[in-house]
């Protein structure tokens, strides 16, 4: 029995092409500038987003930190979203490495607004730490992959600077919500001061993230890369797949988003299990397994059985994603073997 390995799109195995291109990748010290294939990905990145620069990195979650230490100074505030992947699952390194406080912000479906920016602003006094920073993560992981859009960016933007504030996008899928609403990454970049983006997930590059935004952030970022220890050498190896996965994965993103739909659709035909179709607006689809009178855990070990991969998101949910790699006739096995489950 094949097992169907839906826990995350960080399981994507790179494809053919970006196999060869390590093989074929032109290296040099990437620490002094001089690995051609990592700064030809840098620079593709940036005319992606429409930003004077890009910055590789080893992982999504250095890319936010390093966001976090270049426009905070210890003892901030930083606004964000109560469920954010930052908050919730980046090791509390924008307290424990930055210094940074969070001020939490429950959003609807991961998204939130303007005016609860200015109503989390505490306001100029000595005994509160100075509020810097606007984090807004794009898709919404624990949200169940839910899309921001760029009008709703741009509002939280325009509060955030008439406060003085920077906005970072943690833009781990950022190219599932541009590709789920038909615009360009550019649309968000106009909004933010930096995004970070993972190679990794949907995009089916091995290893590695970019960190998008203007020349001095990102000379600023840079320095802050070799202070985190991911300054690298030659790491065109790892950075020519990234170049595949911009060029050529982006467009498939879609496939992902349908085979999300279909299997949310046929989960919550079974009756059950417990699935709010709103939410499922990319390739992530969360289920409450509580109808079938299981924890999650339960619940997962028993699918495993069934051979169906799912993550754990604690007291009933589980999560499903969908990827590379994952066919149609995978979704409708999944269906199957989990309406047999007892």
């Amino acid at each position: 029995m094949r097992t169907i390995d839906l826990r995350s799109d960080t399981v994507t195995l790179p494809t053919e092409e970006m196999l060869s291109s390590i093989l074929e990748a032109r290296l040099g010290d990437d620490v002094s500038r001089e690995d051609p294939t990592v700064n030809e990905l840098e620079q593709l990145a940036a005319e992606k987003f429409g930003t004077e620069a890009a910055l590789f990195t080893p992982s999504g979650t250095q890319s936010n930190l390093i966001s976090v230490m270049v426009h905070c100074r210890r003892g901030d505030e930083m606004l964000v979203d109560s469920e954010a992947h930052i908050y919730y699952y980046e090791a509390g390194g924008m307290s424990a490495v930055a210094g940074v406080i969070p001020r939490l912000i429950k959003g609807k479906m991961g998204v939130f607004t303007g005016e609860q920016v200015v109503g989390a602003i505490r306001g100029k006094d000595l005994h509160f730490p100075p509020s810097t920073l606007v984090e807004i993560e794009n898709t919404h992981n624990r949200a169940g992959g839910t899309v921001w859009k760029p009008r709703e960016v741009a509002g939280v933007s325009k509060v955030a600077r008439e406060h003085g504030m920077k906005v970072h996008i943690d833009g781990a899928r950022i190219f599932n919500a541009a590709v789920a609403l038909g615009v360009e990454v550019k649309e968000y970049a106009r909004s933010a001061d930096s995004i970070s983006f993972c190679l990794s997930k949907g995009l089916a590059a091995p290893v590695g993230s970019v960190l998008v935004g203007s020349g001095e952030f990102i000379g600023k970022a840079r320095r802050m890369r070799k202070l985190l220890g991911g300054g690298m050498r030659q790491a065109g190896v790892i950075a020519a797949p990234g170049i595949v996965a911009l060029t050529k994965m982006v467009d498939r993103l879609a496939e992902d988003h349908r085979n999300a739909k279909k299997l949310a659709r046929g989960l919550r035909g079974l009756g059950t299990l417990g699935i709010d179709l709103r939410t499922v607006q990319t390739n992530i689809v969360l289920a409450d397994v509580s109808p079938m009178g299981l924890e999650s855990s339960e619940f997962i070990a028993k699918a495993k059985r069934k051979g169906v991969l799912a993550a754990d998101f604690g007291g009933s949910t589980v999560r499903f994603v969908t990827h590379y790699g994952i066919t149609d006739e995978d979704i409708e096995e999944t269906i199957t073997r989990i309406g047999s489950m007892s």
